[in-house]
């Protein structure tokens, strides 16, 4: 991390902060390059630290990250709107350690992954929606795309918030002030029962 960059507000010190993806080798970025034209949407890389979110400590005892952290959101995020890319160590998907609770799927064909176990950004601390929202998730993984210069593109996961909906009932997307909380998926939970895994997206806010 260069030293002028600015830690996130409560940014634990034990943690490698991260703006971009960390690729160590010998992987390269070649592996993430993907030809346009294509349906996945092209982000541009927020400002650092991210001013749509924070990092907030959990004092509630209700709460599944009680002594942990959360994200929350510093202003309201419209339904389907980008928040926060997902950033860690790329990795062949086949090294991933299955006590990480930090391991994202990127990318199955290429058989490559992101874990932010060791080193990440804001994204790392959003916790999974159960025991925290009882209508369930308000955000979401998606792939997307990082232009990295004219013509190139990168494949990312982001975190957008859920879209409306059929029936518009999440037409106010994520109110200022809200936890900004996913759905882990059956793998996770899986994992930690002694399952076999069915998803591999995963993360936690811990």
């Amino acid at each position: 991390m260069p030293p002028s960059v600015i830690l996130p507000k409560n940014w634990p010190q034990d943690i490698t902060f991260l703006t971009a993806l960390h690729i160590p080798p010998p992987l390269t970025s070649t592996s993430l390059k993907v030809p346009p034209p294509t349906n996945l949407p092209i982000i541009k890389p927020p400002p650092t630290p991210n001013p749509l979110v924070r990092i907030t400590p959990i004092t509630t005892p209700s709460h599944p990250a009680n002594g942990q952290s959360g994200l929350f959101a510093l202003r309201p995020l419209p339904p389907s709107s980008f928040i926060i890319f997902y950033l860690g160590t790329l990795h062949p998907s086949s090294t991933t350690d299955p006590a990480s609770n930090y391991d994202l799927s990127l990318d199955r064909d290429l058989d490559l992954s992101i874990d932010a176990t060791y080193c990440g950004n804001e994204a790392r601390f959003i916790n999974d929606y159960r025991g925290i929202r009882p209508e369930g998730p308000n955000a979401e993984f998606r792939d997307c795309l990082v232009e990295t210069s004219k013509g190139k593109f990168e494949r990312r996961i982001g975190v957008f918030v859920l879209s409306a909906g059929k029936a518009g009932k999440r037409s106010n997307g994520i109110a200022k002030g809200s936890e900004i909380v996913v759905s882990y998926g059956k793998g996770f939970w899986n994992a930690r029962t002694g399952n076999e895994s069915e998803d591999q997206h995963q993360g936690d806010g811990s």
